[in-house]
């Protein structure tokens, strides 16, 4: 299969591609294209052989559910049972963005898209780009990351292509994404609402509009005993090819274990990859150093986090270490996606 890339932007939008990317995924075939958070790759979510294909061409687990896309709305009355008060709220504070509610599935819904399950999970992204594609596919999109399965996300076309080319049928490149990490997950079907993955939507925010949020606490838990609420993430995730460890302590520490596990690695003959930030990156001696972002904003760790992962896949190290973030606000989703991709290695001092 020969991949069609086609460039646009939110400010002069091509709407031939637009149409064209319309006309595949009504076709049955499978689109990437850029959301706020990740880029997407996109079948239509009520035709359960088009929702095989991601599957299939994601190498994902075929229990691992599939997020609908939705560009307004009024799109979740086709696709859910009911819409509880909460969820109203919910959608009315924080869509068109990053937040997925899960909600009771119509029978519309076929259970390939669901994974199996009597539930949907649906959002409506902040991205023009993507509402208009969503549209000219027919209302209702699924599209999990546009990656390998296992893989960082991408948070570019070139990222998708890596990794996808000539697998799927069309990418949309609408340049880098805002985000750069996954929506949070909300499951609207117990009480209280309960986030099973952290995202740029917070606890705190949810709380402000609809009260108590409880949080599934395998996320953060390496040592739990316990499957994640979301099937999802039972599986390994956003990881890079070399071994990941995540250092976390008082920070002058930090610094000084990594450099000591730098020069060990290298003196070893290993080629090492350190994750800094721009307070910290004038401080290590050794190795291939990238800032990711500053921890006076956590959002610009977020966005940069996958990008550099895959940057050390490109400078094929062997060894990768990483300073520990904060789990508040944002920084949640950034420590649940580096425990993930360091498959819960983490080193205290």
């Amino acid at each position: 299969m020969k991949t069609i890339i086609e460039q646009t932007d939110k400010i002069q939008m091509n709407m031939d591609t637009i149409k064209r990317a319309g006309e595949i995924l009504k076709g049955g075939g499978l689109v990437a294209f850029p959301t706020e958070t990740v880029y997407g790759l996109g079948a239509d979510a009520l035709n359960e052989q088009a929702a095989k294909k991601i599957y299939a061409a994601k190498g994902r687990p075929s229990d691992n559910p599939l997020i609908v896309h939705v560009a307004d709305r009024e799109s979740l009355e086709k696709i859910t049972q009911e819409i509880p008060k909460a969820a109203e709220l919910a959608a009315e504070a924080f869509w068109p963005g990053p937040l997925t509610l899960i909600l009771r599935k119509s029978h519309e819904v076929p259970y390939g898209t669901t994974g199996g399950l009597e539930t949907v999970a649906v959002r409506m992204p902040d991205h023009e780009i993507a509402r208009e594609i969503i549209r000219a596919g027919g209302g209702y999109i699924a599209a999990p990351s546009a990656n390998t399965s296992g893989r960082p996300s991408p948070t570019s076309a070139r990222h998708v292509q890596d990794d996808l080319d000539g697998r799927i049928d069309m990418i949309v490149d609408g340049g880098t994404v805002k985000i750069g990490v996954e929506s949070t997950i909300l499951d609207m079907t117990v009480t209280p609402p309960m986030i099973l993955r952290p995202g740029a939507v917070t606890k705190e925010m949810l709380e402000a509009v609809i009260g108590e949020i409880a949080v599934d606490q395998t996320l953060m838990d390496p040592d739990s005993k316990k499957a994640p609420k979301a099937p999802g993430m039972k599986y390994r995730h956003y990881a890079p090819a070399a071994e990941l460890v995540v250092v976390d302590g008082e920070m002058d520490a930090v610094v000084d274990e990594i450099n000591r596990l730098s020069r060990e690695k290298e003196d070893a003959g290993c080629s090492v990859g350190i994750i800094a930030t721009e307070e910290t990156v004038g401080r290590y001696r050794t190795g291939d150093i990238k800032c990711v972002g500053t921890r006076a904003d956590d959002s610009t760790v977020a966005s940069h986090l996958y990008g550099i992962l895959r940057e050390f896949d490109r400078d094929e190290v062997e060894y990768i270490y990483s300073e520990a973030f904060a789990a508040e606000g944002i920084g949640s989703a950034v420590m649940n996606r580096l425990l993930k991709a360091a498959g819960h290695h983490v080193l205290h001092v």
